[in-house]
């Protein structure tokens, strides 16, 4: 029956850490304070052409309408998230056989390394 305490207190430690950081957050939330309403934008702005301009630093040549900083920023971390995100796929679509990698397509594309030119 030992055997049965040891898992049992395995899971109960991340139940009782999820549950403080539940806390946590929302301690922290309830205590936060929100401004009000912003005016928003001008009709006229677009916020496409601002980040393009904030990506090429064209701010100070007075090109851009609205501070777009903030949607550079934001832009960029979802940019490299997607790129990981990918990159992992790519990753864990290949598998090994043996020694060699295998691709995640088999040979749907290939001959399978047989001799020869003919693809029969």
């Amino acid at each position: 029956m030992s055997g049965d305490d040891g898992s049992r207190g395995a899971r109960v430690a991340p139940a009782v850490a999820a549950g403080a950081l539940f806390a946590v957050i929302a301690a922290t939330v309830s205590a936060a304070e929100f401004g009000g309403p912003v005016a928003g934008f001008p009709t006229d702005a677009s916020v496409v052409h601002n980040i393009g301009y904030a990506l090429f630093n064209l701010g100070e040549y007075e090109v851009a309408s609205i501070p777009a900083e903030g949607f550079l920023a934001a832009f960029l971390i979802v940019a490299v998230a997607l790129d990981v995100a990918v990159d992992g796929a790519v990753y864990l679509a290949k598998r090994e056989e043996g020694d060699t990698v295998v691709s995640a397509l088999g040979q749907a594309f290939t001959d399978g390394g047989r001799d020869g030119g003919d693809r029969r």
